[in-house]
C-alpha cells in the first residue's frame, strides 16, 4: 500500500549491536515505503540517552548488548516515550527472557530467523495495535500458560496467572475500556485526555486503575494481558 500524501512514516529506533542483523534490518524497513528509520545504535547506553530527547513510533531492540541488556533499553523507553511501540529482535527465545520483555513494556517479539518481509509486516501490525510473535515464541508462551494452569502459586502480572485471572474476569468501566484501547492504539496521556475530554491526571487515574484491575505494571504489559484476555477486543467493539 503507498503511502498517501498526508500519512506521515512510522518511524523507527534500531538497537542491535550485531552488523550483519542491523544491516538486515535497516535494508528491510528502507524497503517499506509507510516505514523511516530515526536512528540505529549498536549499544544501549547511547541508544537510551537519544530515546530521552527524541520522539519516534516503534522501538525494535535486541537483548544481549555488549553494554548491558536491551531489557534496560525497553524500561528507558516506557518512561520517556510512553506512546512507542516496542519489539524484541533476538536470538533469544528463552521463556523467562521473553516474559522480562513482556513484562518491562515489549508488545511483539520476534526471532531473528525471520526474513526482511516479516520483520517489515510485524512493524506495520505492531503499530496498528497488534503484539508480533514468532510461532515458537508464542507456543512457548501458550504452554506457559497452560502449565500455569495447574501451579498453585502465580507471581501477580506474570503470564502464568492468566489462566486463574480469567476465572474472575476484571471488570472495566466504560471509560477505562475507552483509555485501554486508545492506550493500544499508542496514543499518548495528552492525546488520550484531549480525545476522551478529561484532563492528563483523570486519564493517568483511569490508567492506574487499569494496571490495579490486570496486576500489571506497564503499557505493554496492560494490552498484552488485556488482549490474551479478550478485554481489549471487548474495549474497541463497545
Amino acid at each position: 500500500m503507498p503511502l498517501s500524501e498526508t500519512q506521515a512514516p512510522i518511524t523507527v529506533v534500531l538497537v542491535e549491536d550485531d552488523r550483519r542483523t542491523l544491516t538486515h534490518l535497516l535494508a528491510a524497513i528502507d524497503a517499506e515505503p509507510r516505514l523511516r528509520i530515526a536512528a540505529a545504535f549498536e549499544r544501549g547506553n547511547p541508544a537510551r540517552a537519544w530515546i530521552e530527547t527524541n520522539v519516534f513510533d516503534v522501538l525494535l531492540t535486541d537483548i544481549g548488548l555488549p553494554d548491558g541488556s536491551g531489557i534496560d533499553v525497553i524500561r528507558a523507553c516506557v518512561v520517556a516515550q510512553p506512546h512507542a511501540d516496542i519489539m524484541v529482535v533476538s536470538m533469544f527465545g528463552d521463556e523467562q527472557i521473553v516474559l522480562n520483555s513482556i513484562e518491562a513494556g515489549a508488545t511483539g517479539y520476534i526471532l531473528k530467523d525471520a526474513d526482511g518481509f516479516d520483520i517489515a509486516r510485524s512493524i506495520l501490525d505492531l503499530r496498528a495495535g497488534g503484539a508480533p510473535m514468532s510461532p515458537l515464541i508464542a507456543r512457548r508462551l501458550i504452554s506457559r500458560v497452560r502449565d500455569g494452569a495447574a501451579a498453585p502459586q502465580r507471581e501477580p502480572g506474570s503470564l502464568g496467572s492468566l489462566c486463574s485471572r480469567s476465572m474472575r474476569m476484571p471488570e472495566l468501566t466504560r471509560r477505562e475500556s475507552e483509555t485501554l484501547n486508545l492506550i493500544s492504539r499508542g496514543y499518548t496521556y495528552k492525546e488520550i485526555a484531549a480525545l476522551m475530554g478529561v484532563s492528563v491526571s483523570t486519564v493517568q487515574t483511569y490508567i492506574k486503575s487499569i494496571y490495579s484491575k490486570l496486576s500489571v505494571n506497564s503499557r505493554g504489559e496492560a494490552v498484552f494481558e488485556s488482549r490474551a484476555l479478550g478485554l481489549l477486543d471487548r474495549a474497541r467493539r463497545d
